[in-house]
């Protein structure tokens, strides 16, 4: 970076790109506390739909020619597919100093001018394309997309050459990014919001259920592994679990799971805490990029039982705020729970002690100070 222009942030014309605007969650998070960074900045993404995505009401936001295609093309990962290449090669960064694209997808393909800098902060590797699952997809399907996929991982690894500067959000996402795309890159976990759970923890006045259950808190997507959680409570009936989440395999799930499984979606960060303080562990089965939940259960004091793949390894201390588990499946699910249960009253009293602590490696001010660093 050094024919870049010298960083001064408050002086800097920004960009912001994500790849939509249509959710809330870990990701999103980063986001404001970007734009608590780069107050000024401008927001570009392939769409934006303003009544899932409340929490940008108030950003400045471009999104690309994609916000005029049909609900149900614009909607569908799979449809839309062919057309987000071009929408974020359309945007025009003339005259910005900084580019930041926060992207698991297909951000950080935006071309800019040699004057301008591009920090790419990457959640994962365009995810549909080097890790997702295609459980449950016809054959055919996979066999009629398998020419294009292959097409796409190409342009991936050509537009991974257009960022400056990766961030990783992980060391998990970090080995991916030297895997897929051959390129180093410097880790800068994604910010905890202390003071902000700090206030809902002693706030928190929600009433959830008195009968003990486990937690799952994520969105119902078939890379999530929610599926590998109810399978195994199906042979556990006397134990109760309650998913909060939405997402496209909801219906898929519920059909599947028994009358110990229950079902919340819509819910307040106030009521979140609630559950949080309650549950006896938050069950994670997925390999996760981060496992910014994770952190929010440690921080009400709730243990941890995830797989130790991926994220979870990075944010749960095993045998002091949770246990980590070799492999994902129901028969491995049920003989941790059966080890949890053994323990559950020392990592409970273990976790209210050591879960915030945890939670201060990774919070917003630390974010910040990390992600300036870098600029200079």
């Amino acid at each position: 970076m050094d024919n870049k222009k010298e960083f001064k942030p408050a002086h800097l014309k920004v960009a912001v790109v994500y790849d939509w605007v249509d959710k809330w969650g870990g990701a999103e998070r980063v986001l404001l506390t970007l734009f608590e960074i780069f107050p000024t900045a401008v927001l570009f993404t392939s769409y934006y739909d303003s009544e899932k995505a409340h929490w940008a009401k108030n950003l400045k936001i471009i999104p690309s020619f994609m916000q005029k295609l049909p609900n149900f093309i614009r909607q569908n990962r799979i449809l839309s597919i062919p057309f987000y290449p071009f929408a974020f090669e359309s945007f025009d960064f003339q005259g910005y100093d900084l580019v930041v694209s926060v992207t698991s997808s297909f951000a950080k393909s935006v071309i800019t001018r040699p004057e301008t800098t591009h920090i790419c902060y990457l959640l994962t590797p365009t995810r549909f394309l080097w890790q997702e699952k295609q459980r449950g997809q016809p054959s055919i399907l996979k066999l009629l997309t398998r020419s294009y996929i292959n097409y796409l991982k190409t342009w991936d690894r050509i537009a991974s050459n257009r960022p400056d500067k990766y961030l990783a959000i992980s060391k998990t996402v970090q080995k991916r990014v030297e895997s897929y795309y051959k390129k180093d890159s410097d880790v800068v976990y994604p910010p905890f919001d202390i003071d902000y759970w700090d206030k809902i923890k002693k706030n928190t006045k929600h009433k959830v259920p008195s009968t003990k259950c486990y937690l799952v808190v994520s969105r119902l997507e078939p890379y999530k592994n929610v599926d590998v959680v109810i399978r195994a409570f199906n042979e556990m009936p006397d134990n109760n679990l309650i998913v909060i989440g939405s997402g496209s395999q909801e219906r898929a799930l519920k059909n599947l799971s028994g009358g110990n499984v229950k079902f919340i979606k819509d819910i307040t960060d106030a009521e979140l805490g609630s559950y949080y303080s309650s549950a006896l562990a938050l069950i994670m089965m997925q390999e996760e990029d981060f496992g910014y939940t994770s952190l929010e259960a440690q921080f009400f004091g709730c243990p941890v039982i995830a797989y130790r793949r991926g994220g979870a390894s990075e944010t749960v201390i095993d045998g002091q705020s949770g246990i980590l588990i070799d492999q994902s499946n129901p028969a491995a699910l049920k003989n941790s729970i059966d080890k949890f249960e053994d323990v559950q009253y020392t990592l409970k009293n273990s976790t209210l002690l050591e879960g915030p602590k945890n939670a201060e490696k990774f919070s917003k001010a630390r974010f910040i100070k990390q992600f300036l660093s870098f600029m200079l």
